[in-house]
């Protein structure tokens, strides 16, 4: 199945004070960053450049989930670090960049998907969009709404995170010109 039909429900929408280029370019940079240290290692498997002269990047994403132990022992692992792939599709001429990441460890037991669209405001060009959706299913334990709704608030709050991270890259950017 490919990473972008993984991507389906649930979802929020927040905004960056910065013209879609800016954010984006950000973006592509975001890790590591000091906001979300769990992110341990970032690997480019492919990058190539459509006929439509959109940019597809394949990335290998090394995160430190850091579970709580209660966690790791409702799921039965201590295992701790885990892989996501990343497919992302940015499209400079509609100005969309999409990113779809799904979990490839502990897939036997909890399947996070996750769906990001960056999009110009339709109002103010200065400003950014970004819709995010996630998909969270825990399989075959007990307590598993529990761990959906713990893993729903991780995935909100590293969103949160996410957006500092931008932020935080498009300031030292900015320092490093001036």
């Amino acid at each position: 199945m490919d990473v972008l039909e993984l991507c389906k429900r649930g979802g929020w929408n927040d905004e960056h004070h910065h013209p879609w280029d800016t954010v984006i370019k950000a973006a592509m940079r975001k890790y590591p960053n000091p906001m979300n240290p769990c992110v341990v290692g970032v690997d480019v498997l492919e990058r190539s450049v459509d006929g439509r002269g959109r940019l597809h990047s394949h990335r290998l994403l090394s995160t430190e989930w850091g579970l709580p132990s209660l966690v790791r022992a409702i799921l039965g692992t201590s295992r701790t670090l885990t892989y996501i792939r990343e497919h992302s599709i940015v499209d400079p001429v509609e100005k969309k960049m999409e990113l779809c990441s799904s979990n490839i460890t502990l897939t036997n037991l909890v399947s996070v998907s996750e769906r990001l669209v960056y999009t110009p405001h339709p109002e103010d060009p200065g400003k950014t969009v970004l819709t995010q959706e996630a998909v969270i299913t825990v399989k075959g334990v007990s307590l598993g709404s529990y761990l959906e709704s713990l893993m729903a608030n991780t995935i909100s709050s590293n969103a949160k995170k996410g957006w500092a991270a931008i932020e935080w890259i498009i300031e030292n950017a900015e320092r490093a010109l001036s």
